[in-house]
Order: C-alpha cells, then structure tokens, then sequence
C-alpha cells in the first residue's frame, strides 16, 4: 500500500551538466560523456534507494530534455535549423528542431540507461517516454502537415522503444503528456488514441504523467492566471478512466486540482503527486501523509501509488533530496495511520 515513484527526473550532478536549469549544457563530450550518464544514472539509483523509493528511476540522467532526448534519435528531424515557436498553446516560447521528413528510430533510444539502471537495482523500475501529442507541440512540423498524422508516427516509434524496454526488464512504462491540460478536446479526439498506439502489445505497466509544468517562471506565471481552483482535468479524466493506461500520474500538491476530480478516474491506479516541485520547501511527513489521507476520500487506498508532481530537473539536488527523504517518510506514515 502507498508505493512510493517519482514522476521522472532528478537533478543531474554538477560535473555532468550545469545546475539548476532545465536544457543544461552537458559539461562533457564523446566517452568521456557517455561514462558521466552511467555514473550519474547509478547516483540516482542509489540516492532513490537509499531515501526509501519502492519504483525508481533512471532520474533521465542521460538526456538533457525530457522530449528532446528521444527526437534526437529519430530520422526525419532536423536540429540543425531550429525555429522558435509557441508551447503549450502559446503559454512560452521554446527553440525546437523541425520534422523535415519520413520519421524512423535509428535504433535503440533508451536501452543503455535501461539495461544499466536494470542491472544495478532490485527494485522496480520506471522509465519514461514523451507522450505523442507533447512530441508534436515541441517541434516544429515542416513535413507533415497534420498534427494527428505526425502524433501517430511518432507513437508508432514510441511503442517499438517501449515494446524494447519491457523486453529489457523495465516494470513501468510512462508517458509524459503535459499537453493533456491544453488542448482538452483533442485529447479525447486523438490524444489517448495516440497513446494507445505507443502501448500496444507492452506487457508492463503502463502510466501517463499529465501536469501543469515545471517550477519555472513561465509555469508559474501561468498557474498564476487560473484561479483558485484548476478543473480542466474534469473534462479529460472520464476518457482517461476509460482508456487502457494502467496508471495516471496527477499532481495534487500546492496545485489547486480539486482532490474530489480524482473520483473521475475509476478503476485506475492513481500516482498522487505529493511533492511540490515548484517550492524549494521540503515538505513533513506528515504533510505528505496528509496529501494521501486526502486522496483515499475518492480513490481506493490499494490504487494509491505516492510521488511527485512532477520532475525535479531543475531543482537543487540537496532540496530534491530532502523532498524525496520526505516523500518516502510520509508514505510510511500513512501506512501505520491509515492501514
């Protein structure tokens, strides 16, 4: 009861990127680089395990951006003439590659840090995957024409990576869609089919991670304008209850999403974010425990599954620490309280 996850990435030590920020400058080149991902994936393993983590990690130490670091291994897109465009339906401005043509894997995207983190823990382990609709809306089509025609090539890549990972002993596959908060018709038009294609035929655990964003201005600045309570999720939890996602990961922490919303998702395992990523405040157990008695009011205690909002890339490693310390102490706590 109350497994403990986290929603994906973890800070990156110093010697192998810049701190603090998210797209951060690798701070080393060829094999050198190479042997600093392996290394910094065993950190995060060891870190996770040693807070208390049931299912960790690789904490995506071997990619600098959690979409870019699977586009970069896709023929068809080219990182040489990037463009500007507007996010998230204009919410910032990002520079991202273009789609110039046919897309095809090059191969293996995640399969060194998979097997790797595979054979250096015992616990269960997650990897995660962008989701199809957040790939089309952080890059630039000059190609296709047709973003649900694009959304689907992409989830016919994703599902040959995520059919490999299984294959490589991963228990849980997650797809990370903060574009389901936006664009909310299309996510029940195309957005979980899409998501379905990426899972066909996975014979693991499979999980969609939506969200309002990362602890950065423009985010913030954003959530700034929604009100007090946040409802969009409303319109698209019926279809995701409906959907063949085993797990839905939904931030709950300082986030303004009414806890009751999460009745809408029956029959789901639900990942309740219980850790702000937005604050550098590290929560008390008891505050975390509290987050999960809160949640068991509308889903059962056996399909809560305690993490946190969202990833913690940008985040002071010592505070990311901390939360994760917290997060795995409150869950322990709600288990001697509410078990």
């Amino acid at each position: 009861m109350f497994d403990t996850t986290v929603a994906g990435s973890l800070p990156k030590p110093t010697w192998l990127a810049e701190p603090n920020r998210l797209w951060a400058p690798w701070r080393l080149t060829g094999a050198e680089l190479e042997g600093a991902k392996r290394d910094a994936t065993l950190l995060a393993l060891k870190v996770q395990e040693d807070c208390g983590i049931d299912v960790v990690t690789d904490g995506e130490q071997s990619r600098q951006h959690f979409v870019h670091g699977f586009v970069e291994f896709v023929d068809g897109i080219d990182f040489a003439h990037k463009v500007e465009i507007g996010i998230r339906a204009d919410r910032y401005k990002a520079v991202v590659p273009q789609v110039t043509g046919e897309l095809r894997l090059k191969g293996r995207v995640h399969a060194t840090e998979a097997q790797f983190a595979r054979a250096h823990t015992r616990r269960k382990l997650k990897i995660t995957l962008p989701g199809p609709m957040t790939i089309v809306d952080t890059v630039a089509d000059a190609h296709y024409g047709d973003r649900v025609e694009m959304a689907m090539a992409f989830a016919g890549l994703l599902n040959a990576e995520a059919r490999a990972l299984a294959a490589d002993g991963v228990d849980v596959i997650q797809f990370d869609e903060p574009a389901f908060n936006v664009y909310l018709t299309a996510v029940k038009d195309w957005g979980i089919e899409a998501l379905h294609r990426a899972i066909e035929g996975i014979g693991c655990t499979t999980a969609v991670h939506i969200c309002y964003g990362y602890g950065i201005k423009a985010n913030i600045d954003w959530k700034a304008t929604l009100g007090g309570e946040w409802r969009q999720y409303a319109e698209i939890f019926p279809a995701l209850a409906q959907s063949r996602i085993g797990q839905v990961s939904v931030e709950c922490r300082n986030s303004h999403v009414p806890m009751s919303l999460l009745k809408l998702l029956d029959g789901k395992d639900v990942q309740v974010g219980v850790i702000d990523v937005a604050t550098d405040e590290v929560e008390t157990p008891e505050q975390v425990a509290a987050v999960i008695g809160e949640a068991m009011k509308y889903v059962p205690r056996d399909r809560i599954i305690a993490s946190t909002n969202c990833g913690m890339a940008p985040m002071h490693s010592d505070i990311a620490y901390g939360k994760l310390a917290a997060l795995a102490q409150g869950a322990a706590l709600a288990r001697k309280s509410f078990g």
